[in-house]
């Protein structure tokens, strides 16, 4: 029997919506490699994500981080977990080719400040005192781009084993089993 299949997944998402918490639990389940892009990117530059927004900046970030992504995207079998602004750069998730499963963690202002509490360290939009309403703009005016995904996942009240395991069911139904002839 052979199968044609997804064979990477890129989870994309709000931060605090569990993209390397599942990204980590779903590429074990599969076997497969996880990478956290943003940790890929300051292994590999040596500079924390606040400091590239800092300086060179933002710009020369998502350069970077569409660079780092693409090499990532030519593997088979990994699940990628990508920072929350990846998928706002145009053309991100439609250029993706069909063995590619990109999956909407979705997730609320309230749940997301809840879960990433008050750690900015590596979250350079992120303040001190980012209330409710200033995170429930930057997730409003990215809910667009990661509505392009091609499943959205709710991951608000539910655990990463939970999340992790309703993704395990679609890629099991996306897989197409033919037999030989």
């Amino acid at each position: 029997m052979t199968e044609s299949a997804v064979r990477r997944v890129v989870l994309v998402g709000f931060m605090g919506a569990g993209k390397t918490s599942v990204g980590r639990a779903l590429a074990a389940q599969l076997g497969w490699r996880f990478f956290d892009l943003d940790h890929e990117i300051v292994s590999r530059s040596g500079r924390s994500i606040r400091d590239w927004f800092s300086d060179p900046g933002e710009s020369a970030f998502r350069r970077e981080e569409a660079s780092v992504a693409q090499e990532l995207l030519s593997e088979d079998e990994i699940v990628l977990a990508t920072g929350g602004g990846w998928a706002t750069e145009r053309g991100r998730l439609s250029r993706l080719d069909a063995s590619t499963l990109s999956v909407w963690l979705e997730v609320d202002a309230e749940e997301s400040l809840r879960r990433v509490g008050r750690d900015v360290t590596e979250r350079p939009l992120m303040s001190r005192d980012m209330g409710v309403q200033t995170a429930r703009g930057l997730l409003e005016s990215r809910r667009t781009a990661y509505a392009l995904a091609s499943l959205r996942v709710d991951t608000n009240g539910k655990s990463v084993e939970d999340v992790t395991s309703h993704i395990i069911e679609i890629l099991e139904l996306s897989v197409v089993k033919t037999e030989p002839q």
